[in-house]
Order: structure tokens, then C-alpha cells, then sequence
């Protein structure tokens, strides 16, 4: 069953329960409340007959008992010292048999019964009171019974109407929920196909844009993780093409006798340094693989930052000084972070040798704490990283003018990412590139 139908089925169900539980409720509730009406209609009309019959003197009175016949009143004349009956305008009969079935006697009795009906009754005491006279109105309870199926009635024709109306707003308000969601998965078939440049933005409001928003971005996400992988793909055929091509060339040349003894030699030192190139590439490309997949390659501990620093530093002494480099330093004290330490400090490394590497004369680090927040800045005064590069320099076998395999910043990334990290390149005020990296808490 389709969510707009289940929706609608539900709403239905509770709407239909709904009017149930209440229409039983009016139902119970509302012959007490036309009893305890009549009852009070009874006792007005019994008050203005005995001061009628104090002035007349007697019941009996020819006037009177005109004017009770001619106002159609079901009343009992009962004097209870002698408990007789001296007059009544219901038959006869009827009067025997509520006299014999019930107790006139007792005052708070409200309905009385005689066969198989009921009478709703109001007492009047008839001044003096020690006269034992009584005036008794009565009203049959099926004349209100009629009433109450009458009001119950048109109460259903209202409940009929308010319910077909309220499932048709139901249907409406449902149709408007469940459309956008019925867009939203055609959108994400098209994400299953790979039909990135065919999604289209769904008009919504509430959890289900919020939940479009998040379909979009995943989209472009993948996007850009598929075109990156493919690129991924054909810089690493290219990166390993052109080592092994030397190696063949090489060795094919070495193999048929077409260098002399020197070119030989020279073809086998050059054959060496592609080898040691292309493990190089291989070790790194399994490194990065590892790092991303693996997260148990991953040993967290405390980590004291200024020793961390401390040891990048000595690492990149002897490249500074080859260099003629001026490392700056600015690190906050007793800064502890929980990370793998072993593979923190190649991350680092990583991105100190390259910005050594591309700088002039200045290389800075900057280590600050900003609220809960730690801050790691590197930033060098070298040619800095091209603005249609930033956006992809942390990708695999993405290199500037003079990187060596582009694989380097996709390790610092991973591994900064594993450790609770962000990492992103901007434009430094020195003039080069500034790496700033953000741990949180």
C-alpha cells in the first residue's frame, strides 16, 4: 500500500473512532440532560397549577378541571396522608398500574414504570403541606427518547458531513506531503543511474526539504567522488606508465646491444631511480588505500602538540637549512589532542616538506587554541597554490608545477579526517599557501 493510502487510511480510522467515542458520549449524555429539562419544565408548570388550585380551592373546581383537560397535562392528584389518588387526567388504568408498581410515597423517585414504559415525573407540594396533598406531572420517557433519536439524527447528518470533509482536506494535505516525496525518489533513481546532470531541485518545506537538501548535496557528492575517482584512475595509469615505460625502454636498449658500456651504465642508474619511484608511488597508493578503509590501522592516544611540533621541526631541520629556509614558530603550550601520533606526525611532515619545498625564504606554523577548537596553521611566501586547483588539491595525483606524486596531501587529508580533522588550503598573507587544519573538541 502506497504511503498516501496508509496515510489516509489512518487518518480515517482515528477521524471514524473519533466520532464513534463522542457520538456514544452525546448519545449517554443526552436523554439525562432532556430528563433533567423536562423534569425542570415539569415542576415550572406544576408551580403556576397549585397556586391555580390554592386560589380555586379544590381540584375539583369545574373551571379548573376544564383548563387542565384543554392543556393536555398528564397529572395525578396524590394526598399522601391517605395515600389515595382524588384526581387525574391519565386513564384509569394507567393509573392503577403505576400506583401498584411504584412508590408514591417516596419523593425522590424521578422515573416511574409501569409495563413496558416510563414516565418522567416532577413533584409539587401543594400548600399547607400537612394537607398531604401532592400535585404530580408526568411526561412519558419515549417522547424524549423520540427527541434524542431525533437530535442523535441530525448529529450523524453533521458527522457524515464534517467526516467526508475532513477526508477530503486529509486527502489534499496528504497528497502534498507525499508528492514531493514521490519526486524525491524519482530524483534518487536517477542518483542510483548515475544521471547526475539530470536531477532536479523539488519544491518543499520542512523535514522534506531539509532531506532534498541533504539528497542534492549527497548527489553532487558523488558526483565529484566519481569524476575524482576517474581522474584518480588516469593519473595513476600515467603516474605508473611513464617509470615502467623507461624501465622498458631501457632495458630493451641494454637487452639488443644498442648502448655502449657507458649509456649502459647510465641506462641501469636510471632504471634504479624509476624503481625506487615507482615503489615509492605503489607504497603510498597502499598507505592511502589503508587510511581510508581500514580504520583500525588507526592507534588513538593522547597527544601533546608542542612535542608533536617539536619533532616535525627536527625532521625538517636539515632540508630548511639545505634550503636557506626560516622556520617560524608559534606554538600554545599543553595543547593535547587524541589521535594516531605515528601517522599525525607524517601528516604534518607531509605538509611542512611541501610548503619548505615551495617557499622563498619563510616557512610559519602556528599552533592556537580557539575555544574548544584547535588550530593548526602551516603557511609559507612561496608562489602559492593556483585558485582553479585549491578545490582539488586533496585529491590523489593532484600536483602543482613542481610536486613529486600528488599523493602526499591526500595522505595528510585522510589522515587528518581520521583523527577528527578538517583540513583546507587558502591564500597566505606571506604570499604562498596557508594549510589550516581544525580539530574539534
Amino acid at each position: 500500500m502506497k504511503l498516501q493510502s496508509q496515510l489516509n487510511a489512518a487518518f480515517t480510522a482515528l477521524l471514524l473512532v473519533i466520532l464513534a467515542v463522542t457520538g456514544y458520549i452525546i448519545y449517554s449524555l443526552i436523554l439525562d440532560m432532556l430528563i433533567e429539562d423536562e423534569q425542570r419544565q415539569l415542576k415550572q408548570n406544576g408551580e403556576i397549577l397549585a397556586e391555580l388550585i390554592n386560589e380555586s380551592g379544590a381540584i375539583s373546581n369545574a373551571g379548573l378541571s376544564n383548563f387542565l383537560n384543554e392543556q393536555n397535562l398528564q397529572l395525578i392528584m396524590y394526598n399522601e396522608n391517605n395515600n389515595v389518588i382524588p384526581y387525574s387526567t391519565i386513564p384509569s388504568k394507567i393509573v392503577k398500574g403505576l400506583f401498584e408498581n411504584n412508590d408514591f410515597s417516596a419523593r425522590d423517585e424521578a422515573l416511574w414504570e409501569y409495563k413496558n414504559a416510563r414516565y418522567v415525573t416532577s413533584r409539587i407540594i401543594i400548600t399547607p403541606e400537612s394537607n398531604g396533598d401532592q400535585l404530580i406531572l408526568l411526561t412519558p420517557l419515549d417522547d424524549l427518547q423520540e427527541v434524542q433519536q431525533q437530535f442523535i439524527f441530525r448529529l450523524l447528518i453533521v458527522f457524515l458531513i464534517g467526516a467526508a470533509a475532513a477526508i477530503l482536506l486529509s486527502y489534499f494535505l496528504t497528497n502534498k506531503l507525499v508528492t514531493p516525496l514521490s519526486q524525491l525518489k524519482r530524483q534518487l533513481k536517477k542518483v542510483e543511474n548515475r544521471q547526475f546532470d539530470d536531477i532536479n531541485r523539488i519544491k518543499a518545506t520542512g523535514e522534506i526539504k531539509e532531506v532534498e537538501q541533504s539528497v542534492y548535496e549527497m548527489a553532487n557528492e558523488l558526483k565529484q567522488y566519481i569524476r575524482s575517482q576517474q581522474t584518480f584512475f588516469q593519473n595513476a595509469s600515467h603516474e605508473l606508465k611513464t617509470p615502467l615505460m623507461t624501465i622498458q625502454g631501457y632495458a630493451e636498449g641494454i637487452r639488443d646491444g644498442i648502448f655502449d658500456e657507458n649509456d649502459q651504465d647510465k641506462g641501469l642508474e636510471v632504471m634504479v631511480t624509476e624503481v625506487k619511484r615507482l615503489k615509492k608511488i605503489i607504497n603510498e597508493m597502499i598507505l592511502l588505500a589503508k587510511l581510508d578503509s581500514d580504520t583500525e590501522v588507526y592507534n588513538k592516544d593522547k597527544v601533546l602538540v608542542d612535542d608533536l611540533i617539536e619533532q616535525v621541526v627536527d625532521r625538517a631541520l636539515p632540508i630548511v637549512n639545505d634550503k636557506k629556509v626560516h622556520l617560524k614558530q608559534e606554538i600554545e603550550a599543553n595543547i593535547v589532542l587524541y589521535a594516531d601520533e605515528e601517522k599525525l606526525l607524517r601528516a604534518l611532515l607531509n605538509l611542512v616538506f611541501n610548503a619548505i619545498r615551495h617557499a622563498n625564504s619563510t616557512v610559519s606554523i602556528q599552533v592556537k587554541k580557539q575555544e574548544s577548537n584547535t588550530h593548526i596553521l602551516i603557511e609559507d611566501d612561496g608562489e602559492g597554490v593556483a585558485e582553479e586547483l585549491m578545490p582539488h588539491i586533496f585529491h590523489r595525483f593532484v600536483k602543482g608545477k613542481t610536486g613529486e606524486t600528488g599523493l602526499g596531501l591526500a595522505i595528510a587529508r585522510a589522515i587528518i579526517e581520521q583523527s577528527n580533522g578538517k583540513i583546507a588550503v587558502h591564500k597566505s598573507e606571506l604570499g604562498g599557501a596557508k594549510f589550516e587544519i581544525i580539530f574539534i573538541g
